[in-house]
């Protein structure tokens, strides 16, 4: 018996250690909506960091930079894709946020998030003092293109309720519903806060055809200075093969967020995975050539998770 409860008690560390060893961590991400390009990126990026980083298992989801926020903050996820200003913003607890989401961290700074509305070519839509009266999708909610777009239409005078009340509607859907409601002459404007070129933009180029709404110099002005993070930008001229000219409009940098409750040796390994594999992510779109390690802090406005700022001090990489 003596030697047999020997075996027993040695034996159970090693059991004990054997499943410690073949535990996994779960790491989920947050993206976009279909129809964009942050859910084919963070597919990809999930997928390579699997093999990657040992001893973890990833998923990617739908969301919105909003709804991003919120959801890493209360620990729904690990990583998530917003935009700078929404991140500065969720964890000040300003703007839509009723309380501060301190619980986010930032990750790395990407690309721009250009802000695109569009019409049909032949509509009589001008300008964003066009829209009372008109049936428009912003996107849901916790998208952040929908915020930008609200702040931006009141500076022309204009508040969701007067589209309303002129007899327009404000259709909160995503952007392949919001694709397939312009085409069949639903929607007069859509728009979102995304990449340039997009996958919606170019189904809706190629039918019905259509334009961009530019933002007027003085808008401009007035929109940057009021709202930190955002910056003049363009949709150039032929990124779309049926708009031949520029169209001034806004933008602010499409980041990563993490938990703070994200294990540091994890975050490093995850850092190390998301920039050694930048080939294998500019094969989902070419948008990702604009994605560069030097700019990995470009603009980040609330603090660096410890465990990816480990690896980009290794690697030289300050805050700008």
């Amino acid at each position: 018996m003596k030697t047999i409860s020997k075996i027993a008690l040695t034996a159970i560390p090693l059991v004990l250690a054997a499943s410690t060893a073949n535990s996994e961590s779960f790491v989920r991400m947050l993206a976009g909506p279909a129809g964009g390009a942050w859910y084919p990126f963070g597919a990809k990026i999930m997928e390579v960091a699997q093999k990657d980083v040992e001893g973890i298992r990833t998923s990617n989801g739908p969301g919105g930079g909003v709804g991003n926020v919120r959801n890493i903050d209360k620990g729904a996820a690990e990583l998530g894709w917003t935009f700078g200003f929404t991140a500065y913003e969720g964890y000040a607890g300003k703007g839509g946020f009723k309380k501060k989401h301190e619980n986010i961290r930032h990750f790395a700074t990407l690309y721009p998030g250009i802000l695109q509305t569009a019409v049909p070519k032949d509509s009589s839509v001008k300008s964003y003092a066009d829209l009372k009266g008109r049936n428009f999708s912003p996107g849901k909610t916790v998208f952040s293109g929908n915020v930008t777009v609200e702040r931006l239409v009141n500076l022309y005078g204009i508040s969701y309720d007067d589209i309303k009340a002129a007899g327009g509607t404000i259709h909160r859907v995503g952007f392949k519903d919001s694709v397939a409601l312009m085409k069949d002459g639903h929607v007069d404007v859509f728009t979102a806060l995304t990449n340039v070129p997009n996958a919606s933009f170019i189904a809706l180029d190629f039918q019905p055809g259509i334009r961009f709404l530019p933002v007027e110099p003085d808008m401009m002005t007035k929109f940057v200075t009021q709202n930190p993070g955002f910056f003049p930008a363009t949709i150039p001229g032929g990124a779309y093969k049926g708009v031949a000219t520029d169209t001034p409009t806004l933008a602010t940098a499409t980041v990563l967020i993490a938990g703070k409750n994200l294990d540091n040796e994890t975050a490093y390994k995850l850092t190390e995975s998301l920039w050694k594999n930048h080939a294998e992510f500019a094969k989902v779109n070419k948008t990702w050539n604009n994605v560069k390690l030097e700019d990995a802090l470009l603009g980040a406005a609330i603090p660096v998770h410890e465990g990816a700022m480990k690896y980009y001090a290794e690697k030289g990489v300050k805050t700008k």
